[in-house]
């Protein structure tokens, strides 16, 4: 046999003696990706139920004073809305934000 034919010989075999250790490291990966996402522990952005048998708004700041703004000038606030009860809360008309002046 040629030397050649040896040479292409022996890289056919180490070429099929790596497939499974590939395979092999693949499954794994796959196997601890999949325990990783099976004990990764829920998020926390659901609020604790307050009310139950119905929808709740906790608004996590009712009043908001911000002080003397001129007329013109843009304020920017912050709040955040949560549904503590447990059922679906749905709007039935668009909401908005009541400003009251001089308060």
């Amino acid at each position: 046999m040629s030397q050649h034919k040896q040479n292409k010989t022996l890289k056919n075999r180490k070429r099929k003696q790596q497939w499974p250790m590939i395979l092999l490291l693949a499954g794994g990966l796959l196997l601890i990706t999949g325990i990783f996402f099976a004990f990764r522990k829920p998020s926390q952005s659901k609020a604790a139920i307050m009310v139950t048998g119905s929808p709740s708004l906790k608004v996590s700041q009712e009043k908001v004073d911000l002080g003397d703004v001129k007329l013109g000038q843009t304020v920017d606030v912050k709040f955040t809305l949560t549904n503590v009860g447990d059922k679906t809360l749905r709007f039935s008309k668009t909401p908005y934000v009541d400003v009251a002046e001089g308060c």
